[in-house]
């Protein structure tokens, strides 16, 4: 049976669209899996599971769904919704891996991460996510009423655009030293991750020994997921 990879799918109210691409692939493709991995950014934001946005209920309804039929599904924390939590899970049928995790596929060990944690490039977005990652500011942030965390997760996004148009594009892909020492720290020959919006298989070789890194694209204008059955990885496009 199939496992399936997604990531960067940022569903939200104003991108109806691709909502319900996600809702059918939820529907179609992912019916019969083993299991769905979502390796970050399953929502284009997440203030807290006490979130009542109507698309966002309806999307963990269809997971649930999912989860109900027996494919096993699996989420990671990305950089835009990071406080998933207890109430996520229960929600959706999730169950929340911590970021990175190594599964076992089909006997092999791979690593899996949403892939921000790779960009160490980008030094003002890392010290950013040092902050909003720390169990303190969480707390303070969560304690806020929860209008006032969505302005300030409007203000956040604001931000985050402005700062990917005036960094030069390099600096946010993933670091060559930071994915040698992920290969390494985890004992792997292969990483799957998202985050960078650039889909593509990466064939390489570390101390001697093939590697291969492989990336989720994002669902902006086009779904698309990765699929492993039987020994073999395929990066998949969607119907438009």
């Amino acid at each position: 049976m199939a496992r399936l990879f997604v990531s960067d799918v940022h569903l939200d109210a104003g991108r109806a669209a691709a909502t319900g691409q996600f809702l059918e692939f939820l529907a179609t493709e992912a019916r019969g899996a083993h299991a769905l991995y979502i390796l970050g950014d399953l929502f284009e934001a997440w203030v807290g599971d006490d979130d009542r946005e109507p698309a966002n209920d309806e999307v963990c309804r269809a997971l649930r769904a999912l989860a109900a039929t027996g494919v096993a599904c699996f989420a990671l924390h990305g950089n835009r919704d990071f406080l998933l939590g207890a109430g996520f899970c229960e929600r959706s049928g999730c169950h929340l891996l911590p970021d990175p995790v190594i599964a076992q596929l089909e006997g092999e060990r791979v690593l899996l991460t949403h892939g921000d944690a790779l960009c160490t490039g980008d030094h003002a977005y890392q010290e950013l996510r040092s902050v909003v990652r720390s169990p303190g500011w969480q707390r303070r942030f969560l304690a806020l009423p929860r209008s006032s965390r969505e302005l300030l997760a409007d203000e956040a996004r604001a931000g985050s655009r402005r700062h990917t148009a005036r960094t030069v594009p390099y600096v946010m892909d993933v670091n060559p030293a930071a994915v040698t020492a992920a290969f390494r720290a985890a004992r792997v020959r292969r990483m799957i991750h998202g985050h960078t919006h650039r889909p593509g298989v990466h064939d390489g070789t570390l101390d001697g020994a093939p590697v291969q890194r492989i990336v989720l694209g994002a669902w902006y204008e086009q779904g698309s997921y990765l699929r492993f059955e039987r020994g073999s990885y395929q990066l998949r496009e969607l119907p438009r």
